[in-house]
């Protein structure tokens, strides 16, 4: 089953963040707690949003989203942050049920987009995509800010 994310399962889709950032070999670096999650999901401005995929009453895969938006189209899109499913729970269409909740979301809103991105080694990730009809955008390359080049950037504000 797939269905909007509740209050209730911010404690299961923070484990499995976690369990994701294990996945990606990046687990020192996943400092999200429940507070965090609960508070973006569900507080007085939500800023994220998530689908689950339950099986037989316990959540085994999470997709986590938010809003863009495209200047060119004029509308907004969906940005996939995180899509997970337990290993377990692979191979049972949870993956693909997820990403259909999400196209599902963008065709009710009007949106034109649903965009997201992929290790370049996860490559049974990418003949998942792929196989949905997923067109890989290799001629953007993705750029990041954080920690110390963030701030001495943002000292430049001032």
């Amino acid at each position: 089953m797939i269905r909007r994310a509740t209050e209730d399962d911010v404690s299961a889709i923070c484990g499995l963040v976690h369990e994701l950032a294990e996945y990606e070999k990046a687990s020192s670096l996943c400092t999200v707690r429940d507070d965090h999650l609960r508070s973006a999901l569900f507080g007085e401005n939500p800023s994220v949003f998530a689908h689950v995929a339950e099986h037989d009453g316990v959540v085994v895969g999470c997709a986590l989203w938010f809003l863009n938006f495209s200047t060119w189209d004029g509308v907004n899109g969906i940005y996939l942050e995180d899509l997970y499913v337990q290993p377990d729970a692979r191979g049972h269409g949870f993956g693909t049920a997820l990403l259909a909740a999400l196209a599902a979301e963008c065709e009710a809103n009007g949106y034109t987009r649903l965009t997201w991105s992929v290790l370049d080694w996860n490559t049974p990730s990418i003949g998942f995509y792929r196989a949905l009809g997923a067109q890989a955008q290799d001629e953007w390359t993705t750029f990041r800010l954080t920690d110390g080049a963030l701030r001495d950037l943002a000292a430049k504000a001032s």
